[in-house]
């Protein structure tokens, strides 16, 4: 009879676990919504191919950052100068409507989309630093801010598509925003297939610049995560013990 108590205990912790990992992706407080976000604007971005695409993608991206800003309580000053890009985000999904090619033939919406995106996961990666636990909130925050990090090179290296001389691929030519989000994650975990490769600088910098920086960002911050994160079922049978 003794274990009957124990049992119930146990299939309780199994319903809040269930629970917690549910809030966590649909909360507005949490990261897993801004995870996501951050897969639905990649699979917008890739499937989507009609003119107003860009601008529904957008749409989505200002949202993802304003839930990043939100969810990581980014300061103040960050929050009004994310504001005031958001709101230039806006204006030129707008525009975009009309006219796709008033904002991408000249970058303004890949340069605008990658400052969002650079600003977002330095928001997360400030606000996990300064957080005094490890729990299953920071660890979805490092995948969603690693993840951020790989779309904000995809824009940067369409942004340079469209304003260096020549192509951005060389032989294998311009390059899609789907190849471009493909290069940067190849890149960005190092996987390296060599299908597509940046013919000239500064294109070359910035793809040493991400393989660098995917790295760094595993072994430093989601390595340190995995190794110290203890699940809240672990924690709570210490505590009982001790």
């Amino acid at each position: 009879m003794s274990e009957f108590p124990e049992e119930l205990e146990r299939q309780a912790r199994e319903r809040r676990s269930v629970t917690r990992l549910t809030r966590a992706f649909w909360s507005a407080s949490s990261y897993g919504l801004v995870l996501v976000l951050i897969i639905v604007s990649y699979g917008l971005a890739v499937e989507a191919h009609s003119s107003w695409a860009p601008s529904l993608v957008l749409a989505v991206q200002i949202a993802t950052v304003w839930f990043t800003l939100r969810t990581s309580r980014a300061h103040r000053s960050i929050r009004i100068a994310a504001s005031v890009l958001l709101v230039w985000a806006a204006a030129i999904a707008i525009v975009n409507v009309f006219d796709a090619h008033a904002t991408t033939d000249n970058g303004i919406l890949f340069l605008t989309a990658g400052v969002l995106y650079l600003i977002a996961p330095l928001s997360i990666v400030r606000h996990l630093v300064l957080r005094h636990v490890v729990d299953e909130e920071t660890l979805l925050g490092a995948l969603a801010a690693y993840l951020l990090f790989g779309m904000c090179f995809a824009f940067a290296y369409q942004t340079l598509a469209v304003l260096q001389q020549g192509q951005f691929f060389g032989v294998q030519g311009e390059g899609t925003f789907s190849q471009d989000l493909f290069f940067s994650f190849t890149t960005l975990t190092t996987t390296g297939y060599g299908n597509l490769v940046p013919a000239k600088n500064p294109g070359q910098s910035l793809a040493v610049t991400e393989m660098l920086l995917g790295q760094l960002f595993l072994i430093t911050a989601v390595g340190k995560i995995v190794a110290t994160w203890q699940p809240r079922r672990f924690r709570e049978s210490q505590g009982g013990k001790g």
